[in-house]
């Protein structure tokens, strides 16, 4: 019944018999797939700090009692990773799934409805810290790689699973530890359970400046003050150039052409805001040093040389202002003709009737460790809305529905390369 999907064909088109088959498998298996949730959902995984032990416990276990070869890669004790390779019957092309296990902080709890550590099902959602960003994702995954191993006599090819640490605050300990210590593991495509939000499908997503600014001005009793002469005017009128910089807007690359920006076309929009200052601490006194920290984030087509130059004219004209680039990265995407793409895309509209809708990513994902070592990588998963916050869920049919589409695409695309062709 299976052998339609893995000749290949035409990368995005399935086999109604091959889909329904799937998707009965899952279905079948949703009450142990709600129940992995839970205990995901229970294995607290903030960052801060961004120990994700129990959750990789928790994984691990699931993975292992379902016959897949499940270890852990770890930096530090807690911060490990979990990695699980599965492999058919002939070579071909090595598809690996990633998701992180690590969350946002709850916020403040008083304003939860629902336990943030403890799985609440209702209304047809699945809520509980995490769900959304992205536990749903990863007991997806887990799931779908589950349903491809049962099929692996029928295979080309290769499929990895990387539940990863320490992504949330952009850390070291997790996507770059495991690639470093194997590089086969960035393969031949990338599928991320970072969903944009709205089960849209992100071929693209944002990148990243961070910014550390230094203001100098004259000191003193603030009853000497000059107009334009303290550090706090200084980096008052830099941030407000830095502020006029959330009007531009980028080109598209032709590669992804067509895609949509979403509200008032935000991910096509540079953004720009400033998250802390550092000034004096006595009103009456003028501090002679003031710092910001701000985040800009790039939209595809702007490239991080030629927002750095404007940043640096900026920077020259206002006196007293200094700049540090403390962390950035570019924005990334998979051209919309690429085989992850068409296959991600031909599974969405076969499991959900619809087809998906191509949007730009606006926060970061791990999906840019793979696309800067030239790998094609696309980003789909059950986050209900832009981010993770009070109350986060995920909707039950949603994590289901991504399981199928996860296996489906990765079953296709791990024959996409069979050698010999046509075996």
């Amino acid at each position: 019944m299976d052998s339609t999907i893995v000749e290949a064909i035409c990368i995005g088109a399935y086999d109604a018999q091959v889909v329904r088959a799937v998707e009965e498998e899952v279905e079948a298996s949703r009450e142990n797939l709600v129940e992995l949730c839970g205990a995901l959902v229970a294995a607290e995984s903030a960052n801060p700090p961004g120990n994700t032990a129990a959750m990789a416990r928790t994984l691990e276990a699931f993975l292992r009692r379902h016959d897949l070869p499940a270890k852990t890669v770890a930096a530090d004790a807690e911060a490990p990773n979990i990695v699980c390779t599965v492999t058919g019957s002939r070579p071909g092309a090595h598809v690996v799934f990633n998701a992180h296990m690590d969350t946002m902080l709850a916020g403040d709890e008083s304003a939860w409805t629902v336990p943030p550590l403890e799985l609440t099902r209702k209304d047809g959602r699945l809520y509980g810290l995490g769900m959304g960003n992205m536990k749903g994702a990863i007991a997806a995954m887990a799931l779908a790689m589950k349903i491809v191993q049962r099929r692996l006599p029928q295979l080309a090819g290769k499929l990895s699973l990387t539940a990863v640490s320490d992504e949330v605050m952009f850390g070291s300990r997790g996507s770059p530890y495991v690639l470093k210590q194997d590089p086969e593991l960035y393969g031949d495509y990338l599928i991320s359970g970072e969903g944009p939000g709205w089960m849209n499908f992100a071929v693209a997503e944002k990148g990243l400046l961070w910014l550390d600014i230094t203001a100098k001005g004259t000191a003193g009793h603030s009853s000497r003050a000059l107009t334009g002469q303290t550090a706090a005017a200084r980096m008052a009128k830099f941030m407000c150039g830095l502020d006029q910089l959330n009007d531009f807007y980028a080109d598209l690359p032709k590669e992804i052409e067509g895609i949509e920006g979403g509200e008032n076309d935000v991910g096509f929009r540079l953004s720009a805001s400033v998250g802390s200052i550092e000034a004096g601490s006595v009103r009456s006194l003028i501090p002679p040093v003031v710092r910001a920290k701000a985040d800009l984030r790039l939209p595809p087509g702007l490239s991080i040389t030629d927002l750095k130059a404007r940043i640096d004219e900026m920077a020259k004209s206002c006196e007293g202002i200094s700049i540090e680039y403390a962390k950035g990265w570019p924005a990334s995407w998979a051209p919309l003709d690429s085989d992850p793409v068409k296959s991600l895309a031909g599974a969405v509209s076969a499991v959900r009737g619809v087809a998906p809708r191509y949007v730009v990513r606006l926060p970061g994902s791990d999906a840019r460790f793979w696309r800067d070592h030239g790998i094609a990588s696309v980003c789909y998963g059950p986050q209900p809305t832009l981010s993770s916050g009070i109350d986060d869920y995920a909707v039950e049919q949603d994590v289901l529905d991504c399981a199928a589409i996860y296996a489906l695409t990765a079953m296709q695309l791990m024959s996409a390369k069979a050698w010999p062709p046509g075996n």
